[in-house]
């Protein structure tokens, strides 16, 4: 099944309820065919911009939404041909499976024998076609799921809107659930808007974020450019997890409690002049569906990948001694751009962009305060290094008892400079 797509556009929506503002002006431009992820934590406007999309909200005065170049704004949501899923899936109790997928074709009085091969249609591609009799109290979680999914999308809608439809769900259903939705909205093709606070759904399954905070934008991108060049320390300390350096620059150097790091690079890999406007990023670029479509999964777990790569040699040496990182195990410095460092002396970096050194030669000298075993990777707490705790991640199989002397170097080209 595909379906067609078509582009959405909010121009100056804003939401105020009550007299208290929960949704300050907003500009926003969805891709056709585009998967659009808002994040966020709770109360940042995430879901009032939903509605907003959906037509269960009015924005204020002087707002517009526009699906393709028809002004929906003042439509219910029966008449905007949108498809929705909301966390708790709302299914009818008293209707079967194949009765859930197929009513709102029955609303519609779409004829029988189409009814039935849609919902056909729709069973096998859920995998829920042994299921189709059964009622929904009698599925599992992932099943009503899939199910709440096949009834938004029977009506063939032009836009799919998502509200955290995965929070209810144990963390390995969740995961696998994740995988399958991110197929098949890319064989669907429709545009999609995707609420939720966990970036791990975000950077998997959208080609393009939206971080919200206190009902406004603070930056729009791809899952990399979220990661990697945050607009500021806002988005970058919501979006995974960031260390922060301060000290006092000598010589081209930042000097801080256990040491001191290469700086040169800090302005450098503050956001560049495109990256700091990426919150005003409003349209999806021509096939920058297909190509983020290959690389979203590696983006949602690259912090995994990159941390085995700086301590891959930790098994064959002693568990201190680790080969600095690969060129291409580090995040791309961005280019130069005319902007000094935070005058408070700091700058910030990921936990997967730091190894373990000699504390001989390392560029910071710190302790183990607490190492904490994830499987995959062991995630250290160093202490004394930096004024702050210092979160580093290495291989899984390393093991380092708490008080250790450690050494710690920071790959330079993946120094942050943030506002």
């Amino acid at each position: 099944m595909k379906l067609a797509p078509v582009p959405i556009t909010l121009s100056n929506c804003a939401k105020t309820f009550r007299g208290t503002r929960v949704l300050e002006p907003l500009e926003l431009a969805i891709g056709a065919g585009e998967t659009l992820v808002l994040l966020g934590p709770s109360g940042c406007g995430k879901t009032t911009t939903l509605r907003i999309i959906a037509g269960l909200e009015t924005p204020d005065a002087g707002g517009r939404v526009c699906f393709g170049d028809d002004d929906v704004t003042a439509l219910p949501i029966e008449r905007r041909a949108v498809g929705m899923v909301f966390q708790n899936y709302a299914l009818f109790p008293n209707l079967s499976v194949r009765g859930n997928i197929g009513y709102g074709l029955k609303i519609r009085r779409v004829a029988a024998d189409e009814t039935r091969r849609r919902v056909d249609e729709l069973l096998a591609m859920m995998r829920l076609t042994e299921h189709a009799d059964k009622a929904v109290d009698q599925l599992s979680g992932g099943q009503r799921q899939r199910v709440a999914l096949a009834r938004a999308i029977a009506p063939r809608p032009r836009v799919l809107l998502l509200d955290e439809p995965l929070t209810a769900l144990d963390a390995r259903l969740r995961d696998a659930l994740r995988g399958e939705m991110n197929a098949l909205l890319r064989e669907l093709g429709i545009t999609t808007v995707y609420v939720t606070h966990d970036q791990a759904e975000a950077m998997e399954l959208g080609d393009r974020i939206v971080v919200m905070s206190a009902g406004r934008i603070e930056q729009t991108g791809t899952p990399r450019d979220i990661y990697y060049r945050p607009a500021n320390r806002a988005v970058a300390q919501f979006i995974g997890t960031v260390n922060r350096l301060a000290g006092s620059w000598r010589d081209g150097l930042l000097t801080t409690a256990g040491g001191a790091v290469p700086a040169a690079y800090a302005a450098a890999c503050a956001p560049t002049q495109q990256s700091a406007t990426a919150r005003h990023d409003t349209s999806m670029q021509p096939g920058a569906r297909a190509q983020h479509g290959a690389s979203t999964q590696h983006s949602a777990s690259m912090h995994h990948s990159a941390s085995t790569q700086h301590s891959a040699s930790s098994q064959h040496s002693a568990p201190v001694q680790h080969s600095a990182p690969t060129q291409h195990s580090a995040p791309v410095a961005a280019q130069p751009a005319a902007q000094t460092v935070h005058p408070t002396h700091e700058v910030f970096f990921r936990p997967e962009d730091a190894w373990l050194a000699d504390p001989s030669s390392a560029q910071l000298r710190g302790t183990v305060e607490h190492a904490a075993f994830l499987g995959e990777r062991t995630r250290l707490t160093i202490g004394g290094a930096a004024p702050d705790a210092l979160i580093v991640d290495v291989a899984g199989r390393v093991e380092l008892a708490r008080g250790t002397p450690v050494g710690l170097s920071i790959a330079p080209h993946a120094l942050l400079a943030l506002s």
